[in-house]
């Protein structure tokens, strides 16, 4: 199968291409950023996925599939950029796959679609409400980019669409929301809250996208794998000092002193947690997790000490 990767550039983004070649699938990759080891047999362009030269790929390579994991999160561009790549590259996204034949399309979301809030139920069904809209509206466009995906399942039936909606991440390769927020060396956590925690490691999630594109699997998926930690837990695993403190003073004090910088919307997910029922991608596809919660935590430490 011939698979084109916007975002190929990203650290999951590689993991997904390395085993589509293990596979023996053909791998075509879109990014504005380089992969400067990106292996021979991935064929590499660095275009803007809204650009005109993006199409051009499109249309000349005839992709069977693509796997889009061209969006970014609040925590690495500002609000207006974020926008623009991840509702307008979306955007671009199905356009080209139906001008240019594409049979099947994967976009790669993230479980904070649903939001942290104080009456919010424990584990997520894919039928939940997007309440980050509201509880944190930095991800509004994360949000945005999900629906519209979303909306390609009736839009364009002749399309296998899939939407996966992805937990944190965590290992070795030190990227991600959550890896970003265990960086430093204290992790601040609020007074009288210790959500909870759901994270896979790198390679489970690779290996779910590829399942996922394997399996030929319509629709919106929750995708999970070992049991959620405890944030306190989890930071000290990490090998990481917990800070408590009082809500406010907690506000206070984000960005300064090694403590992370977030945007206010963030701080619900800090007091609640946003945990996924991942039961229906595990029936569709037969996904197992292979790396527990403890030896990601490990891995991620022991590749970022403090």
């Amino acid at each position: 199968m011939k698979v084109l990767i916007p975002g190929i550039s990203s650290k999951i983004g590689n993991l997904v291409a390395l085993e589509l070649l293990a596979k023996g699938h053909e791998v075509i990759g879109i990014d504005r950023r380089p992969w400067i080891e990106a292996p021979k047999g991935v064929e590499m362009h660095e275009v803007d996925i809204r650009k005109r030269a993006a199409e051009d790929v499109f249309r000349k390579s005839r992709p069977d599939a693509v796997i889009h994991m061209a969006t970014v999160t609040h925590l690495v561009a500002r609000s207006e950029e974020r926008y623009k790549i991840n509702l307008g590259g979306t955007r671009a996204v199905f356009d080209h796959c139906r001008a240019h034949g594409v049979g099947q399309v994967i976009f790669v979301g993230r479980h904070t679609y649903y939001g942290a809030a104080p009456d919010s139920p424990l584990y997520h069904s894919e039928d939940d409400p997007p309440m980050a809209v509201t509880t944190f509206p930095e991800l509004a466009d994360l949000v945005a980019a999900d629906l519209y995906a979303t909306t390609a399942l009736w839009r364009h039936p002749e399309l296998i669409t899939t939407v996966l909606r992805i937990c944190y991440t965590l290992g070795a390769t030190r990227q991600g929301t959550l890896a970003t927020f265990l960086r430093g060396p204290r992790v601040p956590v609020i007074l009288g809250f210790d959500p909870l925690y759901q994270f896979m490691h790198d390679l489970d999630v690779a290996h779910a996208i590829v399942l996922a594109l394997e399996k030929k699997i319509r629709g919106v998926y929750n995708v999970a794998g070992p049991q959620p930690v405890p944030l306190s837990v989890l930071a000290r695993e990490a090998g990481r000092s917990v800070i408590p403190l009082p809500e406010a003073l907690f506000t206070m004090l984000l960005g300064r002193f090694g403590l992370p910088k977030l945007p206010p919307g963030a701080i619900a997910h800090i007091k609640y947690p946003v945990v996924v029922d991942a039961a229906a991608f595990r029936a569709a596809t037969g996904f197992v997790h292979t790396i527990d919660e403890v030896r990601a935590v490990h891995e991620y430490r022991d590749a970022f000490p403090v």
